[in-house]
């Protein structure tokens, strides 16, 4: 049986087992993925980052022809081994990581692209740390309807496709969203056909302060549970609320999740209207690992 090296990492709360495999030689099934996020028996984490390069892994192709200097490719999965698209905290602590161990340099006011399956995202440091150009957002304009623990109806909530499916869902107030039961799964209807993470969120009073929208915000992520936050499912917060604000709504805004603070901002670019994610990641310990 293997032994390999890992590193743990986490963004607000929302943590990872860091697998460095450039040459893409480690081949990791759902299995040992599950194992090695168990928090039990493992080493525990909401996800696994498979560090990779583009050119190493069949779905690099498309992020080398979007952008050449994509040389890094971010193969995350979640905890229960199956694969995802995209992750707003994974990609802050996958830069950290190459940045950490020389794999890559990220000088001040410049970019580090990072290829992932919901494409190239740009990476540039930050005040708290890092900052990612998600890209363009979507929305089918569904409204599917949310049932959850904790909820005596079920509620209205809005799809988010940031290169990964969410509905986001508001509440009444702190008191609604801390009575949640996140470890029951909640039902969306209708059901995306690749399920989606589900945001609650609770404005602020007053919702914006100094030009800034305020905002909490629990999460249940596809196939990993509750966490202490979600990257892309804040952006999501962020973005319902906007619209459900009205004109006039701030196009910064401040994410509280049980994790810490997030930041999201939208701005104009050539293609469209781009939504960026900021945020502290850090590394934590590395080791080595026997891989069943």
């Amino acid at each position: 049986m293997p032994e390999i090296p890992f590193t743990k990492g986490h963004g607000t709360g929302n943590d990872f087992v860091i697998i460095a495999d450039p040459a893409g030689e480690i081949d990791l099934g759902p299995e040992q993925v599950a194992a090695l996020c168990d928090r039990r028996f493992g080493i525990g984490g909401d996800g696994l980052l498979r560090v990779v390069r583009s050119a190493a892994i069949a779905e690099g192709a498309a992020v080398l022809a979007e952008e050449p200097a994509a040389e890094w490719f971010m193969d995350y999965r979640n905890a229960d081994g199956s694969i995802a698209e995209m992750c707003g905290n994974g990609v802050r602590v996958f830069a950290r990581y190459l940045l950490d161990t020389g794999l890559a340099e990220l000088e001040p006011g410049s970019t580090l692209p990072i290829g992932t399956r919901g494409g190239v995202k740009d990476v540039t440091r930050s005040e708290t740390g890092f900052q990612v150009d998600l890209g363009q957002w979507r929305t089918a304009g569904i409204d599917p309807l949310v049932r959850a623990k904790g909820l005596d109806v079920a509620r209205p909530g809005m799809d988010i496709d940031l290169g990964n499916p969410h509905v986001v869902v508001a509440l009444a107030g702190d008191e609604e969203l801390d009575g949640l039961d996140l470890t029951v799964l909640p039902k969306i209807d209708p059901l995306p056909e690749n399920g989606a993470n589900v945001e609650f969120v609770v404005p602020a009073e007053p919702l914006v302060k100094d030009g800034i929208g305020r905002i909490r915000m629990r999460v249940f992520e596809r196939g990993v549970g509750e966490t202490l936050s979600c990257g892309t499912g804040t952006v999501a917060a962020a973005l319902a609320v906007r619209s459900w604000a009205g004109e006039g709504a701030p196009q910064n805004w401040r994410v509280e999740v049980p994790g810490g603070t997030l930041g999201v901002r939208m701005f104009p670019t050539q293609d469209g209207e781009h939504v960026a994610l900021s945020g502290p990641a850090t590394l934590v310990y590395s080791g080595t690992v026997t891989l069943a």
